[in-house]
């Protein structure tokens, strides 16, 4: 007995721009000055903002907080206390390469059930950049 698997249309440059202008948007309305990642599948960027304004170290979060939920395939508002002592995610924070940032605001991006990438904010609260990313997912619908 075989199984097919149907193909998932991989995420686009166009739909990455659209994450990032709705991303802005929901940021203006809620007065947070923001960077925001975009990341495919594989990890790699397809697009990034940093608004004017918002602090040199929001592009870094916003990144970190996107790959982070790419490897995790996961928001990262829900990994928060896994990496708490104890946490059965502890020591992971260091534990690779490229650092994983466990603060709201990354989320996955999927299609149907397939995961096709991520998108991070960085630069408010992170109740407030988790909020940006989620409302900017609602674009793809």
């Amino acid at each position: 007995m075989s199984t097919t698997e149907t193909a998932v249309a991989p995420l686009t440059t166009q739909e990455a721009e659209a994450l990032i202008d709705a991303a802005r948007a929901a940021a203006e309305a809620a007065g947070v000055t923001a960077a925001v990642t975009v990341l495919d599948a594989g990890g790699h960027l397809l697009a990034f903002r940093r608004d004017d304004r918002a602090v040199l170290i929001a592009g870094e979060t916003s990144s970190r907080k996107a790959f982070t939920a790419l490897q995790l395939n996961a928001p990262t508002a829900d990994l928060v206390e896994a990496v708490q002592p104890g946490g059965p995610f502890h020591t992971l924070p260091t534990a690779l390469d490229r650092p994983l940032l466990f603060i709201a605001g990354g989320v996955p991006v999927r299609r149907g059930d397939r995961l096709i990438g991520a998108l991070g904010v960085g630069g408010g609260a992170p109740g407030q950049d988790h909020e940006i990313a989620t409302t900017a997912l609602t674009t793809l619908g």
